[in-house]
């Protein structure tokens, strides 16, 4: 039966393929999309931090803007739940085109507010609330986008097609860097903080939109329907029902995203305050080696569609614990651009092992019905904890003088999710994603026997087939004894009783009675 459902996959004609290819680029440009308008708030912080603040002390009005910003993170568990949950309850486009919707607000939002000095308080609130409108909507992204690309492509080439999330998340980086090199090449520092700041935040609300629009001619995923047509409970209490994934995606998450946020994010603050780089230099190693990080994710990829995604797990695990504590540690000692620029390319080779097929090994865990809320609540969580965190963490070390010791940290995380890596399974092989070209169950209320539908679908009381009862009788198994009139009866479906018309409807005979009142159960004396 797989090779036939495999068979008819492969022998798809080319509109499909064409349409299953445009739904892969929409769910990949709106993660670029939205990732863009994320990172531009960090990018463009040092131009607008002043003018959501009543201080004039620079440190004061950045941990105003940095500690909005870490809240963005925070709330990101919140938009795991929330539109993991609308996922696996509405679909994976639906729960798509909702996240980029308040993408699409959040950034408009933050274009059009008023400073601090115009309506006071409400500035920086207003700023907090479209901020964790935003944090509610990439929280949300990732379960969707991973799922949904996921689900979208064929099982030999899933590894490929997923790797383009973080191809266009690491893309939204750097169209945010790019446009603030632009704008500080053709504004003045004045311009910029006075109204250019609000440019990049329009841009975004407009790309959002184009966002918007591909998603909405996206196709749903046969899986979604598949589990649709079957579900029996809430994905919220489901979900829970697989403990041992959802431990699995917060430790196969933890070291993965640690390291992936000190070697982007962090760096170039690392670049400038520990290796003593100039901005101009630091911004352009930057920006340059994350070039080379997302051309290597479609690489490893593939690689994982042919030697499977646990070696390629395993080469994150392994290589990050025995060299990231030596690679930051030689970064810190040179001050040589082009060493540095190597150094950062390692790091960046040994961390696409996690960052190229994480989406897909996630969401193979887990069954249709819950995939969404399975993927994107653990990983959010551990994103909050140690992705978010890397930053603090990194200049808290430092302050306090110890700054290898955050080098120990990472590796440590990184060996945690090496543990992980070493006891799983291989998840291609034991994937519970259904191949795409797969046949639909019908729906089980459709096979549903009356006698066993809702009270609420039984024949009301006033109409022409009141009084008529369904017993369900799949022949020739014997049914359960049920009260027909003034006895009870139970004997082979084959046999009904004289009173009683049999109706075949597929596999289903319904017997039809016109039943009498059933007798009270302690008669009153009289």
């Amino acid at each position: 039966m797989d090779q036939q459902v495999a068979g008819a996959a492969g022998r798809e004609d080319a509109g499909v393929v064409a349409r299953r290819l445009r739904s892969i680029f929409s769910g990949s440009v709106g993660n670029l999309i939205e990732w863009y308008d994320f990172y531009i708030f960090n990018s463009f912080s040092i131009y607008f931090a002043k003018q959501f603040s009543s201080s004039t002390d620079p440190t004061v009005q950045f941990l105003n803007i940095y500690g909005i910003y870490a809240l963005a993170f925070l709330i990101r568990p919140v938009g795991g739940i929330l539109l993991g949950y609308y996922a696996d309850t509405h679909g994976r486009r639906a729960a798509l085109t909702l996240s980029v919707m308040l993408m699409c607000a959040a950034s408009l939002m933050i274009a059009v507010i008023p400073t601090y000095g115009q309506i006071g308080i409400a500035a920086p609130v207003l700023l907090l609330v479209a901020r964790l409108i935003q944090g509610l909507s990439l929280g949300g992204e990732y379960a969707a986008s991973a799922t949904y690309l996921s689900e979208i492509s064929l099982s030999r080439r899933r590894g490929f097609y997923t790797s383009f999330q973080y191809v266009t998340l690491i893309g939204g980086q750097v169209l945010a860097s790019s446009l603030l090199i632009v704008m500080q090449q053709r504004l003045t520092g004045a311009q910029l903080e006075a109204w250019g700041w609000r440019v990049p935040f329009v841009i975004g609300a407009l790309l959002a939109v184009y966002g918007l629009y591909l998603r909405r001619n996206m196709l749903e995923t046969e899986d979604f329907a598949r589990a649709a047509r079957t579900r029996t409970e809430s994905p919220l209490r489901e979900v829970f029902r697989h403990p041992r994934e959802l431990l699995l995606v917060f430790g196969l998450t933890m070291g993965g995203t640690a390291a992936f946020y000190t070697f982007s994010t962090y760096m170039p603050t690392f670049l400038v305050n520990t290796v003593h780089l100039s901005r101009e230099d630091a911004t352009l190693v930057s920006f340059g080696t994350l070039f080379f990080f997302a051309a290597l994710q479609p690489v490893l990829g593939a690689l994982s569609d042919h030697i499977g995604r646990k070696p390629v797990l395993l080469w994150f695990g392994l290589m990050g614990t025995l060299c990231t504590y030596f690679i930051m540690t030689a970064m810190a000692a040179t001050r040589d651009v082009l060493t540095v620029t190597l150094l950062l390319m390692t790091a960046l080779a040994i961390v696409s092992g996690y960052t190229s097929i994480n989406a897909v090994v996630k969401a193979e865990l887990f069954p249709a019905g819950v995939r969404a809320l399975g993927v994107g609540l653990p990983y959010a969580i551990a994103v909050s904890v140690f992705g978010g965190s890397a930053n603090y963490v990194a200049l808290w070390f430092k302050d306090q003088g110890h700054e290898s010791w955050f080098f120990i940290y990472i590796t440590a995380l990184i060996f945690c999710s090496l543990l992980v890596y070493a006891t799983m399974r291989e998840t291609k092989a034991a994937s519970l994603i259904t191949e795409p070209g797969a046949p639909i169950p019908a729906s089980p209320r459709a096979e549903m026997p009356r006698a066993e539908m809702p009270r609420a679908e039984m024949p009301r009381a006033g109409t022409p087939d009141a009084g008529l009862r369904a017993t369900a009788m799949p022949p020739p198994a014997v049914v359960p004894a049920r009260w027909h009139g003034s006895a009870w009866w139970a004997q082979p479906a084959s046999s009904p009783p004289p009173c009683c018309s049999a109706r075949s409807s597929g596999t289903t005979r319904l017997n039809l009675q016109r039943s009498q009142p059933r007798p009270p159960r302690n008669p009153r004396p009289a």
